[in-house]
């Protein structure tokens, strides 16, 4: 699959910086592919952005696979999905040069379910990843071991969307997969706080 296929923005590192990394921005429904980059820069200014947009439409809305009501997932089309994003990834390492050892996945609440569903697929090796208000996105997988990766899962505490037990189960599928995980919980809903982004940037640095 060519970068075509994917409408998205590639932003380069900062000039004068010397940082490799690449920050994967998957947005959430009814996003795009400007909706996250305030939250990358915010995450970390030196990187480089790559930015797709969900190829399915809900109602207008874009999202990154289809779902069958609130919290119901069409598993046979994440699974598709899944793919298509790793092809798009795959294309976008060669065209912009990206270091793949340094890619790190950043999603929100759709993005971060078909970042964890390549995850669980093996589609996609991320070194590292942030997944904030995630679910989980394949309930009949199992989870394939894939390289050591590093996993930042940041819950709501009243997130009537992604309830925290899932996001308990969702740490132990990709533990299964060889993933180093680290799940936190905030004192919001479904919404991002000033202390998501203060735990990622930590959680980055170390």
């Amino acid at each position: 699959m060519s970068t075509t296929e994917f409408i998205h923005r590639f932003l380069p590192a900062a000039d004068g910086q010397k940082t490799e990394r690449t920050l994967l921005l998957l947005h959430g429904t009814g996003g795009n592919e400007n909706d996250l980059i305030e939250l990358g820069r915010a995450i970390d200014s030196d990187a480089a952005i790559l930015s797709p947009r969900g190829r399915v439409l809900e109602n207008g809305s874009p999202r990154f696979f289809r779902r069958l009501s609130e919290g119901v997932f069409d598993e046979a089309d994440v699974i598709a999905r899944a793919h298509q994003l790793g092809d798009f990834i795959k294309s976008a390492v060669t065209e912009y040069r990206i270091a793949t050892q340094h890619l790190v996945v950043v999603g929100y609440s759709n993005g971060a379910n078909i970042a964890a569903a390549m995850m669980l697929l093996g589609v996609a090796e991320f070194p590292r990843a942030i997944l904030f208000r995630a679910m989980v996105p394949l309930a009949k997988v199992d989870p394939r071991p894939a390289q050591k990766a590093a996993v930042l899962i940041a819950e709501g505490q009243f997130d009537p969307i992604a309830h925290p037990d899932t996001g308990r189960q969702l740490a132990e599928m990709l533990r299964a997969t060889g993933a180093t995980v680290d799940l936190i919980f905030q004192s919001a809903g479904h919404e991002l706080t000033p202390n998501d982004v203060m735990a990622a940037r930590r959680w980055l640095a170390t």
